[in-house]
């Protein structure tokens, strides 16, 4: 599902029938956003108000994103390290260990076909 950017992949019939539902109910979240916030985002466009959208909900999207793995999945690239240690596969749901445990892969954002 894209959430963020274009989907260029071209989809089984079952993908794009969800994918057309999930662009709908995010259509829908936009417009009751632009009614509730009607100066702000009125006369904003709909991928603007993606872009928007996303920057206020992007943390919370991709903490969500690894519930549903498994514990021994490893669906992302090497993206935890530090100073000593520059890079590590990411574990436990693609969660970082320590201070990164709730790093944001952001080299991710601009790829749909992870969200």
């Amino acid at each position: 599902l894209v959430v963020r950017g274009k989907d260029v992949f071209s989809a089984t019939a079952h993908e794009k029938t969800k994918r057309e539902q999930f662009e709908k109910n995010l259509n829908t979240i936009f417009e009751t956003s632009k009614k509730e916030n009607n100066e702000k985002l009125n006369s904003l466009s709909d991928d603007q108000i993606r872009e928007y959208w996303w920057a206020l909900n992007r943390q919370d999207v991709w903490k969500a994103i690894p519930c549903g793995a498994g514990t021994s999945d490893k669906y992302l690239r090497q993206t935890c390290g530090d100073e000593q240690n520059k890079s590590t596969l990411a574990k436990r749901q693609r969660r970082c260990e320590g201070a990164n445990a709730d790093r944001v892969p952001t080299y991710l954002d601009y790829v749909p076909q992870y969200l």
